[in-house]
């Protein structure tokens, strides 16, 4: 996946969600050849603790699954916590 497409996934289900929170970017999985070969080079802010970890657009990043995707907030449950807005 390139950054282009990762925005797209993002803003698609941003705007698929409309306000049903559940529905909204929840955390980023992302494989690990896509990560240092693609996404790594995408603003990430440097995390203010621990449990705010690697961010992309301020929805938490998981690095090490078996292929890139973005998970809604339900899908995620806790694992993307704490949640925020997705940053433009």
């Amino acid at each position: 996946m390139t950054p282009d497409e990762l925005n797209d996934a993002l803003d698609k289900m941003q705007a698929a969600a409309g306000d049903d929170a559940d529905k909204a970017p929840g955390l980023i999985e992302i494989q690990v050849d896509d990560w240092i070969n693609r996404l790594a080079a995408m603003p990430t802010g440097r995390p203010q603790t621990i449990v705010d970890g690697v961010r992309i657009r301020d929805i938490k990043v998981a690095i090490g699954s078996d292929h890139t995707k973005v998970l809604s907030r339900k899908a995620a449950g806790e694992r993307g916590e704490p949640y925020r807005d997705l940053a433009p």
